[in-house]
């Protein structure tokens, strides 16, 4: 069992990591001294551990038509019946949408309740769990409303990860793939055990640096802007690390068009996305014009086109990219149509 410390100047928490942590809840919510939990799980209830105290299950669905500021006003009123009070503790059990919906709903209540996640899925587990950030969608764009509330515990139970279908474990392996870019080790070929552990490490000292995005945390994006336009292209019919991962590939190739890296740096985003089974094209049915327009809706925009690029310094944040190279980048990358590439994530992705 792995624990990674996660220290901030006025909060501090660990995550646990490996089979049957999820035992450990019991213990955590012991040791916040809460009297109540309210515990909001999109598994069933068998997958759900013993709080030791009062409990109200709350059922959730994962996806991202339940991520919703309507959703977050449920939680808190059926909070609010329960009794819920500021020295009690919500638990969130399930996917990344769970831990985000729920994540905002506990900061919200009450100006901040204790949270606790329980992530499911393998993107969760290895980055949406992780770091405090919470948000809900808009018809605008994704994750225009949120706050940040960091947990008092993670419980990454590995467990979990036997329910999950082929293409839901390929969606959390698009976050592994990014962290190649950003200060991760090559991860390819370790046990996704060892691959979640690394990437946790990775993002709480990133964290740790800067919980608020003033800078360094940025570096979390990467391949995120392309990645969260895409999404909402296709109506969410890519998975969040699905997107990800074709825009890991397509920040290599802005980096490359820019001058920033090489070219055998700029084929690295390929191969390494590529070795976890993940897609590379964009979808036919999505134009470049469509596509830079979701992106100027961009948490990091600031009226301009920004993305995280990798560069001679590392991965940073880069204001102000040319709108003709981003459409020439876009415009120069392979295509294929969005059935297929959807249909490509029901195979068996290889679980090291």
């Amino acid at each position: 069992m792995a624990s990674v410390p996660l220290r901030l100047r006025d909060h501090a928490y660990d995550v646990l990591i490996g089979p049957g942590a999820r035992a450990s809840l019991a213990e955590v919510v012991g040791r916040l001294g809460a009297g109540r939990a309210v515990v909001v799980s999109a598994r069933p209830a068998e997958w759900v551990p013993d709080t030791g105290v009062e409990t109200l299950l709350l059922p959730a669905r994962d996806g991202e038509r339940d991520k919703t500021l309507a959703t977050v006003e449920a939680l808190c009123r059926a909070f609010a019946g329960f009794g819920l009070t500021r020295s009690d503790v919500v638990v969130s059990c399930g996917g990344g949408t769970t831990t985000d919906v729920v994540g905002l709903a506990a900061a919200l209540y009450h100006r901040g309740v204790p949270v606790v996640h329980l992530p499911t899925s393998l993107l969760a587990q290895v980055d949406a769990g992780v770091g405090g950030k919470t948000a809900v969608n808009l018809p605008d764009g994704k994750n225009l409303v949120g706050a940040y509330w960091q947990p008092s515990a993670v419980l990454c139970d590995t467990d979990y990860l036997s329910t999950l279908p082929p293409r839901e474990m390929r969606n959390g392996y698009g976050e592994i793939a990014r962290c190649h870019f950003i200060g991760a080790p090559d991860l390819r070929g370790l046990p996704v055990a060892d691959q979640i552990a690394a990437s946790v490490r990775l993002k709480a000292r990133v964290v740790e640096a800067d919980e608020r995005d003033s800078g360094l945390r940025h570096v979390l994006n990467y391949g995120h802007t392309l990645g969260h336009a895409l999404e909402k292209a296709t109506g969410f019919a890519l998975r969040h690390g699905e997107a990800v991962a074709i825009g890991t590939v397509f920040a290599g190739r802005l980096a490359g068009a820019l001058g920033r890296i090489d070219e055998a740096r700029t084929a690295e985003h390929l191969d390494v996305v590529r070795s976890y089974g993940l897609p590379t094209a964009l979808p036919a049915e999505t134009g470049p014009e469509a596509l830079i327009g979701l992106m100027r809706h961009d948490k990091k925009a600031f009226g301009s086109l920004a993305f995280v690029l990798d560069g001679p310094r590392g991965a940073e944040l880069v204001r102000d990219v040319p709108q003709d190279a981003v459409a020439r980048v876009l415009g120069g990358m392979p295509r294929a149509p969005l059935a297929e590439l959807v249909d490509a994530g029901t195979t068996d992705v290889t679980r090291s």
